[in-house]
């Protein structure tokens, strides 16, 4: 994947440089504009499967992580194909790399574009104390092949590498982690978190990376929740 980020912005945009016949798999509605030698074909994010079992897989994945039932796929139909692309949410983009010995894990919204050699499948969450998921659900993705993938989160993108030790996430935050990696989503103090105050977190154990986004969607939305009208007062 050959692609430039835009720097010294707080919403960096991807711009991609696809050869003839390159293809490069899109999360739906990235794409921003294109230079007209680029072709774009949205289809089932079915991971491969076709038939009714392309139609279940990718409707499980809408359902249980909040995929997009459709992906996106970009084709060069030159030499000199352009296209630019970015998230949802208002924020960092990062890259990482996948082969045989190194593959990651991404929390729901993380995905952001892929080379089309690469894939993932869903995987269960592993909950140990606590009811419910947070971000991502009860399924996160676990990417598959070789290449690059960029990812997003809101506001900035902080990494942190382990060594053998251990490093506690809320689990809103989270992003992406190395696969090598042992986890737990807990629950952070108390009974579902009232005596902290906080929620669930991911506690993180062994070797490996993990991405973290310095603000979260739902705390957003908490914050502006008693701005919000309230539709049960409606007559």
């Amino acid at each position: 994947m050959d692609y430039t980020i835009s720097k010294d912005t707080a919403f960096p945009t991807v711009t991609l440089h696809l050869h003839k016949g390159e293809q490069i798999q899109l999360e739906r509605g990235a794409m921003i504009a294109h230079n007209g030698q680029v072709t774009l074909e949205g289809h089932m994010n079915s991971n491969g499967k076709k038939g009714l079992g392309g139609v279940l897989s990718a409707l499980g994945r809408s359902i249980t992580s909040g995929e997009s039932f459709f992906i996106t796929t970009a084709t060069g139909d030159t030499d000199n194909g352009e296209l630019l692309i970015a998230p949802a949410n208002p924020g960092a983009i990062r890259e990482l790399h996948t082969d045989g010995q190194t593959q990651w894990r991404l929390n729901t919204s993380a995905y952001l574009a892929s080379d089309a050699g690469t894939g993932y499948q869903m995987v269960r969450q592993k909950l140990a104390g606590a009811f419910f998921g947070g971000t991502g659900g009860l399924f996160v993705m676990e990417t598959q092949g070789t290449g690059t993938f960029l990812v997003s989160g809101y506001a900035d993108i902080i990494s942190v590498d382990l060594t053998g030790g251990e490093y506690v996430v809320d689990n809103s935050n989270v992003v992406a982690w190395s696969q090598s990696l042992d986890y737990n989503i807990e629950v952070a103090g108390g009974t579902l978190g009232f005596k902290t105050g906080e929620g669930l977190v991911n506690h993180f154990r062994g070797n490996g990376t993990i991405l973290i986004q310095t603000r979260s969607v739902e705390g957003l939305a908490n914050l502006l929740m008693p701005y919000l009208p309230d539709s049960s007062n409606d007559n």
